[in-house]
């Protein structure tokens, strides 16, 4: 497995939001394959988004969720949202969930989009023309301009109206690769990088931000490279352990099950006991994609970087959120505490 090394830089300050989305009743198989048994549909599902700033003041959202406004979404979106045959809540938008808590989202320099899905960029008009758009590598190409100039976008034509779009090509001074992946230093002090993590869609990105330096840690911004921690661990380098740690769930289900019948479960599933329990399935290019995964896994398994996927929800409760700060998750133990409790999901197979 490629390792994950990681420049020396300057901390920044991160933020946890939580975007207020969240599907009910999202079936399973249009995420993940091979199936397991009782696991048909996921709990509910959010997206987390995240506040970035240097030393200096400058400020980055990664993420922002989903547009609360049904009647303003792309066709091609609430078709798909009905599709989904789920339902969908979103009490309120990033920008009024910074607002609420004193942040005026004029000091926003900067939205990146993780990648162009509905549940991910949230609503731009909200923010002022001075905020920048930054995108990943052939985004520009790909979707815009978007609804309705093209009929068929999923995004809003209004959302890059009279606004700066940054794409991303990880050329040029800013630009280093750690670990398996291009890597471009935002701010050019080591203290957030924009990560060219592809497969998912054209131009999805992943965020690296360092939390504290002496001794270094990291928060990892997954975006969709992975739906479902199942899709990342275990691994080589992350064997599932014998004792398991499950957070926000029962007491018995706590001590009612080993890392040892995880591992007979993944194995009489046709997998190796330390691959993760699911392949990618909802991608452009799914061997990219789990190639990006291979790669991220690296990441995963150091105890200095904290991975959060963009819809992971075990970590839920256990997280403190904006306007709190995550810089000292490996102090607090989130990291441990969340670790493993994905398998919940899949505890039905054995029980």
């Amino acid at each position: 497995m490629d390792s994950f090394d990681i420049p020396p830089g300057a901390a920044a300050r991160v933020c946890i939001i939580d975007t207020t989305m969240r599907m009910y009743g999202m079936p399973t198989d249009l995420l993940l394959r091979p199936s397991v048994g009782g696991f048909e549909k996921f709990p509910p599902l959010g997206t987390w988004s995240f506040l970035v700033e240097n030393s200096t003041g400058r400020k980055v959202l990664f993420d922002l969720g989903c547009h609360c406004d049904t009647k303003t979404r792309a066709p091609l979106i609430q078709n798909q949202i009905t599709m989904i045959n789920g339902s969908l809540d979103v009490k309120a938008n990033v920008a009024d969930i910074i607002r609420e808590h004193g942040l005026n989202p004029d000091r926003i320099e900067s939205v990146v989009w993780s990648h162009w899905h509905f549940d991910h960029v949230g609503d731009m008009t909200t923010f002022p023309a001075s905020t920048e758009l930054v995108v990943g590598p052939g985004f520009t190409k790909a979707y815009f301009p978007g609804y309705p100039t093209h009929p068929d976008s999923h995004i809003l034509e209004s959302y890059s109206q009279d606004r700066d779009i940054r794409e991303i090509t990880f050329e040029g001074h800013n630009s280093i690769h750690i670990g398996a992946f291009r890597a471009f230093d935002f701010f050019g002090d080591g203290s957030f990088y924009l990560l060219d993590t592809p497969g998912h869609c054209t131009g999805h990105l992943s965020g690296l931000a360092r939390t504290t330096t002496d001794p270094d840690t990291f928060i990892l911004m997954g975006g969709d490279l992975s739906h479902h921690a199942g899709e990342m661990r275990p691994s080589k380098a992350l064997p599932i352990p014998n004792v398991l740690r499950f957070a926000s769930t029962s007491k018995r289900a706590a001590s009612a099950f080993t890392g040892a019948q995880f591992r007979k479960m993944n194995t009489q599933r046709g997998r190796q006991e330390n691959e993760p329990f699911f392949d990618p399935v909802l991608a452009d290019d799914a061997a990219v994609a789990t190639e990006t995964i291979k790669g991220a896994q690296a990441a995963d398994a150091r105890d200095d970087v904290f991975m959060i996927l963009a819809h992971d929800m075990t970590i839920e409760g256990i997280v403190e959120l904006f306007p709190q700060s995550a810089n000292e998750w490996k102090k607090k133990g989130w990291k441990k505490e969340s670790m493993w409790s994905f398998l919940i999901d899949l505890a039905a197979e054995i029980s």
